[in-house]
């Protein structure tokens, strides 16, 4: 799986296994589908897949997660800075990439578990997983 990292400066393409750059479009932005609603204020990003959703606020910690479709919510991320951006894999809604100023996190847990992508990045506007 990899992960699309739109930037200032264009968009980055990251090896999630690999943890290395692949590819890098100058100028190019990501086409990134509407954010679901959700009911909560200071929201920066959301995303869903299946019945798991995940919203970035603007506090801390940085994270609201459901895995019921939006009735219930708990907060996540409690060790993650602020955040920019968040994408879940449509066919594994375990796979979770977040975007902070200028680095990936991934969590293969949805989101109750996090780890850092070893490339840092300009800053990044926004972010989308893609099969490899």
């Amino acid at each position: 799986m990899r992960a699309a990292a739109e930037t200032r400066d264009g968009v980055f393409t990251v090896d999630l296994d690999e943890e290395i750059v692949l590819d890098f479009a100058a100028g190019d932005t990501l086409a990134l589908a509407a954010p679901p609603s959700v009911p909560f204020p200071r929201v920066v990003a959301a995303a869903a897949s299946g019945s798991t959703r995940v919203a970035v606020v603007d506090r801390r910690p940085p994270l609201l997660v459901s895995y019921d479709a939006g009735t219930t919510w708990s907060e996540a991320g409690g060790g993650l800075p602020a955040g920019r951006a968040v994408a879940i894999a449509a066919d594994d809604p375990d796979l979770v990439v977040y975007a902070a100023r200028n680095r990936l996190y991934l969590s293969r847990d949805g989101g109750r578990f996090w780890s850092v992508l070893a490339p840092e990045l300009p800053e990044i506007v926004g972010v989308e997983l893609r099969e490899a």
